[in-house]
């Protein structure tokens, strides 16, 4: 199975930036969308980004122009550069494996890295 562990979150005041890692384990992690998801406090988990093997993206409306996601095959990991950060980021910050067709297993989930945006 896939084993995802996110890391980079932290306190950062508005407009800055952190970048968010995600290291992956096993061996088919090119076949796997992956992709950011962020949950704040009695919200729903939502979609921020994805990005697929072949490298196409895509973004939620709310963080389209500040936020890039990218991954690395050969190291195994997805990161998301997050730029002009707003209070209403301030989430924990989950990475996730997606299903691939015709294989078993999935989706994985991380256990989440915390993002606070604050004065």
């Amino acid at each position: 199975q896939v084993q995802l562990v996110e890391s980079g979150g932290g306190l950062v005041q508005p407009g800055g930036s952190l970048r968010l890692s995600c290291a992956a384990s096993g061996s088919l992690f090119s076949l796997y969308v992956m992709g950011w998801y962020r949950q704040a406090p009695g919200k729903q988990r939502e979609l921020v980004a994805t990005i697929a093997s072949s490298g196409i993206t895509n973004y939620a409306d709310s963080v389209k122009g500040r936020f890039t996601i990218s991954r690395d095959n050969a190291k195994k990991t997805v990161s998301l550069q997050m730029n002009s950060l707003k209070p209403e980021d301030t989430a924990v910050y989950y990475c996730k494996a997606g299903i691939v067709p015709g294989r078993a297993g999935g989706p994985y989930w991380g256990q989440g890295t915390q993002v606070t945006v604050s004065s």
